[in-house]
């Protein structure tokens, strides 16, 4: 053996291994909503079957429609079947999770009922020996946010037991307000009940394996972190496109549109993760606090000039994938007049010392020509072209991509030297796909989210000071789009990138979208 062969050998990789928990409850509001059977019924049972659920725990179910326990067990195995990553095949495989499910009829604004159910929580932890810790997920509209949080309150539900003889949590899907002023009432009455660790508002989008990767990428690999700044980063580009229209979602949408509904929470979230500083540790409080100044150092809008920093569309009738589809205002439930908009692209400059000078644009829509969610960081171009990519072009600056769905990886364009007789200069991927390398497929963003609130780990949900300032930099935009109505929507057709002007939001700055 070579004197210097023990500098080249690594630390074996310790195994994975599931993290106990302690044993709880865990209580669905709009169990008989389509979130809950989609998302997370099928991600509690892949947690389960993977043994990563605590050894004693129940989850209850609870709607205004009178069930069976045993209905909802079936109901639940169909929901599992379709939709969960391991499908229960017989009874063996479905019967200790099947056994753990409850049904609790309730109406959200009946105080009553909440007394019940927590009589009905008190039974449960005696059968199933868990000591009163609760996970309460409120999978419903958000206009039964108020009246669930405080009657929770209200029937003592709210308050964990003595210390450490339990814990209370409670999850709060977006969207968390539609301005800031709403958002800080929610905030407020929120705080009445709960406390802020106990408060964990949700973003799926947060809990997928590329966005939770950028962390490691930047904070683990020495070869990033230096470069990731105004001195080598041209510009930061967060996409989120959807093939589908609005569907059944109409009645929402119509209050709603592309900016609140996308760009408000999940874009400004990766906006914050892509630009943060290094945290001082990797925890909850850490990593959130370095979020919020990256929102807190954002610039407003310069209002007088909104049309330079912000473009908005509606699709009309087109083909997606050589299939016909109707356009927003042909959308059942939609206004035949409607201004909603279901595409917005905005610029945005954060002003600190690591990000001036450096635009982000953001951008989302609705019937666009395919369903991408990525992250394309360009770098600056080499001070001197000495090569080209063909006989008249230069060769294109880096460009690291983080494709976050579908095919969850990581891209990084770098330029070789074509084979052949002439020096030419050849645009090279070098790709890294989640698929390729776990050979199965990856756990979802719900089972990463739900374990995590399980944990008491909130890294990965936005705090109220976060919600609140980011309300407050869109509000001042939405105020404007309000008083200025469209009059040329719709303004993109279905299966196309969206308006003229989002290409021309870039091209003002001598740059192009990298999907178009």
């Amino acid at each position: 053996m070579r004197a210097d062969a023990t500098r080249t050998q690594q630390t074996p990789r310790p195994a994975s291994a599931p993290r106990p928990l302690d044993p709880c409850g865990i209580v669905i509001f709009g169990a008989s909503g389509d979130l809950t059977t989609r998302m997370l019924m099928p991600a509690l049972y892949d947690l389960a079957h993977t043994r990563h659920l605590p050894e004693k725990f129940y989850v209850v179910g609870s709607a205004r429609r009178p069930l069976q326990a045993e209905q909802f067990c079936d109901q639940m195995r169909q929901a599992v079947s379709r939709h969960g990553r391991f499908r229960p095949h017989n009874e063996a495989d479905w019967k200790d999770f099947g056994r753990r499910l409850q049904y609790f009829p309730l109406d959200a604004k009946s105080r009553p009922d909440y007394l019940r159910l927590r009589d009905r929580l008190q039974e449960l932890d005696r059968q199933f020996g868990t000591p009163g810790n609760y996970l309460f997920y409120l999978a419903v509209p958000p206009s039964l946010y108020s009246p669930i949080v405080e009657h929770l309150g209200g029937a003592g539900l709210a308050v964990p037991g003595p210390r450490g003889q339990g814990w209370t949590r409670i999850i709060i899907e977006k969207p968390f307000g539609r301005d800031r002023e709403s958002a800080r009432r929610l905030n407020r009455q929120v705080r009445d009940v709960f406390q802020e660790e106990q408060v964990y508002r949700i973003d799926h989008y947060l809990g997928k394996q590329t966005v939770q990767n950028l962390a490691v990428l930047r904070f683990a690999n020495g070869i990033f972190e230096p470069v990731w700044n105004r001195n080598f980063i041209d510009h930061v580009q967060i996409t989120v496109a959807e093939e589908v229209g609005v569907g059944d979602r109409a009645g929402f949408y119509e209050q709603a549109g592309a900016a609140r509904d996308m760009i408000q929470n999940h874009l400004l979230q990766l906006l914050s993760l892509v630009a943060m500083e290094p945290p001082s540790s990797f925890d909850a409080q850490q990593v959130r606090q370095e979020k919020l100044k990256v929102v807190q150092s954002i610039r407003p809008f310069p209002l007088d000039r909104w049309d330079q920093f912000a473009v908005r569309g509606q699709y009309g009738p087109g083909a997606i994938h050589n299939q016909k589809v109707p356009g927003y205002r042909e959308e059942k439930g939609v206004a035949p007049g409607s201004a909603t908009e279901t595409f917005a692209a905005i610029r945005f400059e954060i002003d600190n010392w690591r990000w001036a000078g450096v635009p982000f644009y953001l951008r989302t829509g609705k019937r666009l020509p395919r369903k991408v969610s990525e992250i394309a960081i360009q770098f600056r171009d080499v001070p001197l072209q000495l090569f080209a990519c063909t006989a008249l072009q230069p060769c294109e600056p880096n460009l690291l991509r983080l494709r976050i769905q579908p095919n969850e990886g990581i891209g990084l364009r770098v330029i070789t030297k074509d084979p052949g007789l002439e020096v030419i200069g050849r645009p090279v991927e070098l790709d890294f796909a989640y698929g390729d390398e776990l050979k199965a497929e990856a756990p979802t963003a719900y089972e990463t989210l739900l374990l995590d609130s399980l944990e008491g780990d909130a890294m990965l949900f936005a705090r109220g000071d976060w919600i609140e300032r980011s309300w407050e930099l869109l509000d001042p935009l939405l105020k404007v789009w309000a008083e200025n109505p469209p009059k040329d929507f719709p303004n993109y057709s279905a299966g196309s990138w969206g308006p003229p002007r989002a290409e021309e939001l870039l091209r003002r700055d001598a740059r192009q979208w990298h999907l178009r």
